[in-house]
Order: structure tokens, then sequence, then C-alpha cells
């Protein structure tokens, strides 16, 4: 089964978050598929991956650049793994039916949007009732606390 951890943004917008975990990951050696909530929303954060630094690069790709098999960062809006990512990054409330083929997971939701707390609680009970390995992580002053988990 997989470790999910499932990321609460309190102090940090997605678009400054995520470009550290994803630095972290790489680092790590993890290939990487990010899943977003719409075409629109990967275009998005595919801008802001060349942008969001001077000093930092993300070696990273969409549809629209092609080659997925390349990319060590492939983002997505389909439920799918073209560069044979080990880590799945879920945004925008995206949900996959394939957790179970990455070693990692990471939710990212925004913890100042009731409803994205809401569906977020219900992607924890349902990957808790799939056996995975869970985590919480929540924002403090910038930086990631872990906050609990769970093992089945």
């Amino acid at each position: 089964m997989s470790e999910i951890g499932f990321y609460h943004l309190r102090t940090l917008p997605l678009e400054r978050a995520l470009p550290s975990i994803l630095e972290r990951a790489l680092a790590a050696g993890h290939r990487i598929v990010v899943m977003a909530g719409s075409p629109e929303r990967v275009e998005h954060l595919n801008d802001l991956l060349w942008t969001y630094s001077e000093a930092s690069f993300l070696p990273h790709g969409s549809a629209r650049d092609g080659n997925a098999e390349r990319q060590p960062i492939w983002l997505t809006a389909a439920d799918e793994n073209p560069n044979g990512a080990g880590m799945l990054v879920l945004v925008d409330g995206a949900a996959s039916t394939r957790l179970a083929e990455f070693v990692r997971c990471c939710d990212i939701f925004d913890g100042n949007d009731e409803t994205a707390v809401a569906a977020a609680r219900r992607r924890w009970k349902e990957a808790k009732e799939a056996g995975h390995q869970l985590v919480y992580w929540e924002q403090s002053d910038g930086k990631w606390q872990k906050r609990g988990g769970e093992t089945s």
C-alpha cells in the first residue's frame, strides 16, 4: 500500500508550497506526477514551475510539451502515470483510483476552504479504508509540521 501524506495548506497558497514539495521530492530521487483539477489548471502550474524562482529549476512537462517518459515531473488532469513516477501529488481536490500504484502520494488541500477540507476528509476516510498508510501535515509559520498519522 502507499504512504499518503495529507498536506493542509494554512499560511501559504499552493503556488508557493508546491514548488518546495516538488524540489524535496526530486532531491529524494522521485519521479512525480502532479494531478490537477483541470487542463487549464495544469497549464497554470506548468507556467508557474518555469517562473516561481530565478534561483531554482524544476524539470517538468505536460501534454503541451510531450515526451512524458523523459519528464521527471509530469503535470496532468488525467488519472495517469506516463513518466513511470513513484510519487503522485494531488492538487485542487483531484482524486486518483491508482493510489496503490505509487509508493508515495501527497494530497494537498486548502485549509481555508471548508469545501476543500470536507473533501479531504472524505479522501482520508477512503484511503484509510483501502489500507494505505496515512500521515497528516499542517503548515505552521510556513513550515510543515507532522500532526499525526494512521496505519491500517
